[in-house]
């Protein structure tokens, strides 16, 4: 492996799309369809409409949103929850990720999260994708009411780990949060696939998977 002149202090990791993956869309495209709209019509409903943008910004509860959801869609309190669990039950903890945050971690790696999300997060990554206690530094735009790409998140996200922003590598799988990223001095990988990642940052750190027999 060639060596790496400046290597990493830190690595800072996005949630949603990289630890957490969406590994099928069945619940999305049966809701989608029942509300005549598209699964990314459906999908811009729950993240990126101003609803949406208000619960990752702290502005108001995951719950408060899912409330709009159901009032904007008419739908009863029953159907807005089983249309919630169907929306998210393709959603998966990225095992081998995972696994090598544990190797970074026993390599002495200060890790952070960076991460868009709602007051949901915590709890969610406690206990049902269970993932927070391997990072040292947790940044949730709901906590701090600002969002990915904004350069000031990217600052906390460091001082969270007591490093500066050049100090750390951080991956993400929507291109405007690498281009937040970089545009602040931070070193940034964009998440295609989990395998080239992982070889990416064992290049950059030198810290390697473990093999699997």
């Amino acid at each position: 492996m060639a060596h790496i002149k400046n290597k990493p202090k830190a690595v800072i990791f996005d949630v949603g799309g990289v630890l957490i993956r969406t590994h099928h869309r069945h619940g999305r495209e049966k809701w989608a369809t029942k509300l005549n709209l598209s699964p990314s019509e459906l999908e811009s409903y729950i993240f990126n409409y101003e609803s949406g943008k208000q619960a990752q910004l702290g502005q108001k509860s995951w719950l408060e949103h899912w409330q709009w959801l159901a009032e904007h869609f008419k739908l009863t309190e029953i159907d807005a929850q089983t249309m919630e669990q169907d929306f998210f039950a393709g959603d998966y903890l990225n095992q081998p990720l995972v696994a090598y945050i544990e190797r970074l971690k026993q390599a002495g790696y200060p890790l952070g999260i960076l991460s868009n999300y709602s007051d949901q997060a915590r709890p969610l990554w406690t206990n049902t994708y269970p993932f927070i206690h391997y990072f040292d530094g947790v940044i949730i735009s709901a906590e701090v009411g600002i969002a990915k790409p904004t350069p000031q998140i990217y600052h906390l996200a460091a001082e969270s780990l007591d490093i500066n922003v050049s100090d750390a590598v951080f991956i993400d799988d929507f291109i405007e949060n690498i281009e937040g990223a970089k545009a602040v001095g931070m070193l940034a990988i964009h998440f295609i696939e989990t395998d080239s990642v992982i070889q990416e940052l064992t290049r950059l750190t030198g810290v390697r998977a473990l093999l699997i027999k």
